[in-house]
């Protein structure tokens, strides 16, 4: 489990076939306090650790994302697909007695939202984002969603879209200072929403 308070950006290194896809990042954590087998948040897919170490450029871990992680998530789709260089957001696995700064988050991504608007609102930067049809039900003002890992507060909702607002430390410590209309972000609904729809939904039956 997660909370989407981003604790690094890393930046990929690497990205090699190997039946799944193995991605190196390089990281600030220290590569001897993660342990191979550990969940690690990148841009809010929980993604398990299989190897990790130091080398002339730093800190690194290497992830293996399957076939089904990538149709479902933006690492391989539209226009900022996991490449050397790309930057991601990182969290690891929350602790007991660790703080919940965020809201529970799986890291087991539901869709993808397209940024379709952007602009200043006061410091804040507020997005505009498209969900797709399925998704938009469990989407509610004031509620939270995960976006690249990343816990917001829902401001408004349409029929297929809603929007937040970036302040700027969010903007400066993750990677969303490069975000841009077209894009694609990993979406993660909050789990209550899905539990309250699906109670409502067997009351309604």
């Amino acid at each position: 489990m997660f909370t989407g308070i981003v604790t690094d950006v890393g930046i990929v290194r690497s990205v090699s076939e190997r039946g799944d896809l193995r991605v190196r990042v390089g990281t600030r954590y220290a590569p001897e306090d993660i342990a191979l087998g550990a969940s690690v948040a990148c841009d809010g897919v929980c993604l398990t650790v299989v190897d990790r170490g130091r080398d002339a450029e730093g800190a690194w871990f290497e992830v293996d994302t399957s076939a089904e992680t990538i149709a479902r998530t933006a690492i391989g789709a539209g226009p900022r697909p996991w490449a050397p260089g790309r930057r991601v957001n990182l969290e690891r696995a929350l602790k007991v007695g660790d703080e919940l700064g965020g809201h529970i988050v799986s890291g087991h991504v539901d869709g993808t939202a397209e940024v379709i608007e952007m602009h200043p609102e006061g410091d804040s930067l507020r997005v505009s984002f498209r969900v797709p049809h399925d998704l938009a039900r469990f989407v509610a003002p004031k509620g939270s969603v995960a976006l690249d890992g990343i816990s917001l507060t829902v401001n408004e909702v349409g029929s297929d879209t809603f929007g937040v607002n970036l302040i700027p430390h969010t903007r400066a410590h993750t990677s969303w200072d490069g975000l841009a209309v077209g894009n694609l972000v990993n979406l993660e609904i909050d789990t209550l929403a899905r539990y309250v729809a699906r109670l409502s939904e067997a009351a309604a039956a």
